[in-house]
């Protein structure tokens, strides 16, 4: 029952950042620079996560057989990835002030404007990150299409509810303070998701949508991670035989937390060369973040080894 409290907690949080995040456009201005500093600090959070949680208590749960951990990390990075090659739902929009109609105003500017920022990563020839203008209807609300955003974002967030599911369970599974349990993989969760609701509606808001359409979008796509979560322990219950199920999904998860920070990262280091100390340092401090939490975790895990190995030596000296 602790793990079914424990989970519906964490669930509720993130329902309600992601509904946060959905309804933000509407009541607030994000800069771009506020927007790009906050996307580098939760990519270096889950980037974090997936190296030193996600990938060690899968290669635990897997018997240390870091060959089939290696191989579930893959899967999970190359599916995410080839869902966001496919359906392109992986972007984030910052509304600003309409300075970019204003006479004069440059409408490539860095810091002003209403800004899309693509993860199809459309860049002109010499290399410069493109950005439109309020006065251009931004190519991804005509693009993509809506059913492939709808699917694609639906996908990634159950991947996430079952990552979520368990980290959970695999912590709680080693004793300890159980209270902490699964919650780095919490907050990069739960920090991501308001960037992904606050796309959704923003997409829509420019494509016309009511008001009424965008918040019953926003509550569907609130209710995707904890269905992801339930569709964890559907899946394990079926396979419940097999003792292994744990520590792929682990792997997968991990490889899905790589892809999705490197995505964000890979843009920011590439193409915007305007605030790079200070996107450089939110990047360090979300990895720091997640390696600290490593020390608040149930330790049992990490005294395992040793012993195994210890174990293995003295069997190939016998």
């Amino acid at each position: 029952m602790a793990l079914v409290f424990h989970l519906a907690f964490y669930s509720v949080l993130i329902m309600a950042a992601s509904l946060a995040g959905g309804l933000a456009p509407a009541m607030m201005r994000f800069t771009h620079r506020a927007l790009h500093l906050l996307m580098s600090f939760v990519a270096g959070l889950m980037l974090g996560v997936g190296v030193f949680h996600l990938w060690p208590h899968a290669t635990e749960k897997l018997n240390y057989d870091v060959h089939a951990a290696a191989s579930w990390l893959m899967a999970g990075l190359l599916g995410m990835f080839f869902l966001i090659r496919a359906f392109h739902f992986h972007q984030h929009a910052s509304l600003e002030p309409d300075d970019a109609q204003a006479p004069g105003s440059n409408a490539e500017s860095e810091h002003s404007g209403c800004l899309v920022h693509d993860h199809g990563h459309h860049h002109d020839h010499d290399g410069t990150h493109s950005h439109v203008s309020h006065g251009v209807d931004p190519p991804a609300a005509h693009n993509l299409s809506w059913a492939g955003i709808g699917f694609g974002l639906t996908v990634h967030t159950l991947i996430d509810g079952m990552a979520l599911a368990a980290s959970v369970q695999s912590e709680m599974s080693l004793g300890g303070t159980t209270w902490v349990a699964g919650v780095a993989t919490f907050m990069a969760i739960a920090l991501h998701k308001p960037l992904d609701a606050m796309s959704i509606t923003t997409l829509m808001a420019s494509s016309g949508w009511s008001r009424r359409s965008r918040m019953a979008a926003n509550m569907a796509f609130a209710a995707m991670c904890p269905i992801g979560v339930i569709l964890f322990f559907a899946v394990e219950s079926v396979l419940s035989a097999n003792g292994t199920f744990l520590g792929a999904a682990l792997a997968v998860s991990a490889g899905v937390f790589l892809c999705i920070s490197l995505s964000d990262l890979l843009p920011e280091i590439q193409f915007h060369h305007h605030d790079r100390l200070q996107l450089s340092l939110v990047l360090l401090a979300g990895v720091l973040i997640a390696w600290g939490l490593v020390f608040i975790e149930p330790r049992h895990s990490r005294e395992l080894q040793p012993d195994r190995q210890l174990s293995s030596v003295m069997q190939i000296e016998i």
